[in-house]
């Protein structure tokens, strides 16, 4: 299917392909590119899910470049199970035909078609793969994808400062190399670059090779130029561009309809506002750090009311907020101001007051037409558990019966592993329940199996723990994704900061093991 801001009858400057459907909405990758090139005086056409010849000849040739992206989650990942069976053979499943490995699939297209093009590649999966990584579904470690894909520039991060640059150089044909935020290839190492292991020295399944590849891990940032080498060429990292309040502002700022496909993923996020970008838990697993950012960025309380106001007066609005928040909800606010590289979340001068986010609720559910804000990011607990004030707004104003939270696990060696050895769950769980015993509001839990560290003497002493607790409904099982600390930790057995041994479960056997003692506990039907 087609989507397109002008007329299909005219040569775009930018045409954007998508694996996910096209939604006008600040919370759609392609949306919002699409919204600030379109600001920005550009013409963009936008192709979804293409997969035949005519898909992706129907808009012709871009003035300037094609935009790539397979949209919010890594196509590996939208196929495939942590297990490695194909999420189409599920009825249940959420995929609407992404191809695997998105990126490098729709780039090839892209050049058989189109010989000669400029090809912009971005989002979580090009983002991700910026340099050479583990790759699970392969379980060996793989080239850049700026290789595989043979694109010009890749954009990682979210990419709206990058690709207006991207847009002016193309235009005035200028070179690409050098913008904040992108990587490129090139032939030579300029100075001021921090060296990676190269290819060669991590690509290896032996001790050394291992060794390598977390040292590579713990380079690892945003905030360095990078290079890494290969056969004949360097994987060169422009550090990221420092986005600000202001920039978040003007971007949430854009006229979004909000208007979505019928088979979007939006659809219950429809009347959803963010409110920061960013996450100071540095938590292993996750991919957030070395993609979006390690430190809050949060727009103007302002422009945030500003935006509820424009949603109070959408035809389709019946009063209700779908969720206010972020990567966490209250982390909004705990911006700093000092530009160093120490861990937000241990660091004293860290405000956990929430008083900027108390501050924003309640001038919000004052705006004229709003019936209920709700907030249904999760929020971090031990962050929580500073501020009884916010805990005790939260309960009162802005539930929809449930909180979530994410504790992952109750071992303590393997919370440590995780990153996630932070706060009282107990002291939290006791005061969350004395502020919503007459609401008839509850937790609800996300939890973590398989993770390096774990094994069956874990999970019991996890298993203990659910028994005591209601709302434990879902769970993941840990699945290696590019970049993160936690899959350095299962391809090496190492933990990349010591160079301790880490155990490690790779059999599916035993990752099974683990799954169904929880199922266990998590299926027992009710005595009553």
């Amino acid at each position: 299917m087609i989507s397109t801001i002008l007329s299909k009858n005219q040569q775009f400057d930018i045409i954007l392909i998508s694996g996910e459907y096209y939604d006008d909405h600040p919370l759609s990758p392609v949306g919002i590119i699409a919204r600030v090139l379109d600001a920005k005086g550009y013409s963009v056409g936008i192709i979804e899910k293409p997969k035949t010849k005519e898909d992706f000849t129907r808009l012709g040739t871009p003035k300037l470049f094609f935009g790539v992206t397979p949209g919010t989650v890594d196509s590996m990942l939208y196929n495939y199970t942590p297990l490695k069976r194909s999420r189409m053979q599920d009825p249940h499943s959420f995929i609407t035909e992404i191809p695997v490995r998105a990126v490098i699939f729709y780039c090839n297209k892209l050049r058989e078609y189109f010989p000669g093009c400029q090809l912009v590649i971005g989002g979580v999966e090009a983002s991700l793969r910026r340099f050479a990584h583990y790759d699970y579904w392969d379980n060996k470690i793989r080239k850049s994808i700026l290789l595989d894909s043979r694109a010009n520039i890749l954009v990682y991060g979210n990419g709206e400062k990058q690709i207006i640059e991207i847009a002016k150089r193309v235009k005035e044909k200028k070179e690409l190399k050098g913008i904040p935020g992108t990587c490129v290839l090139s032939k030579e190492l300029p100075p001021g670059f921090s060296l990676l292991p190269a290819f060669q020295e991590i690509k290896g399944e032996d001790e050394n090779s291992k060794i390598s590849f977390c040292k590579m891990q713990t380079l690892f940032t945003l905030h360095k130029n990078l290079a890494q080498e290969y056969d004949n060429n360097y994987v060169l990292q422009y550090q990221s561009p420092q986005y600000t309040a202001m920039d978040l502002d003007w971007i949430y700022s854009l006229p979004y309809s909000r208007k979505l496909h019928p088979k979007s993923l939006l659809r219950m996020a429809k009347f959803s506002i963010v409110t920061h970008r960013g996450c100071i838990g540095r938590c292993n697993f996750c991919s957030i750090t070395l993609h979006q950012s390690d430190k809050i960025i949060s727009r103007s309380e302002g422009n945030i009311l500003e935006e509820i106001k424009r949603l109070a007066q959408h035809p389709e609005f019946k009063g209700y907020v779908d969720d206010l928040g972020g990567p966490a909800a209250n982390m909004y606010g705990m911006d700093c101001a000092v530009s160093c590289r120490r861990a937000c979340l241990s660091c004293p001068k860290l405000d956990r007051s929430h008083a900027r986010l108390i501050q924003l609720l309640r001038t919000a559910r004052k705006i004229p037409r709003i019936k209920k804000i709700f907030v249904r990011s999760g929020v971090r607990y031990d962050l929580a558990l500073e501020s009884k004030e916010y805990l005790r707004e939260l309960s009162d104003h802005h539930l929809s019966g449930c909180l979530k939270i994410a504790p992952e696990h109750f071992s303590k060696r393997v919370l440590q592993l995780m990153n996630k050895n932070y706060g009282d769950f107990d002291e939290f769980l006791k005061q969350f329940n004395v502020l919503n015993q007459d609401k008839k509001q509850s937790l609800r839990y996300y939890l973590m199996i398989g993770h390096p560290g774990d094994d069956e003497k874990e999970t019991k002493f996890l298993v203990n723990k659910v028994k005591e607790l209601q709302n434990v409904e879902q769970f993941q099982l840990f699945t290696p994704t590019p970049m993160t600390v936690s899959t350095c930790m299962y391809w090496t057995g190492l933990n990349p900061f010591t160079l301790k041994r880490v155990k490690v479960l790779h059999s599916f056997r035993e990752k099974k093991k683990l799954r169904d003692m929880l199922l266990r506990v998590i299926r027992k039907p009710n005595p009553e």
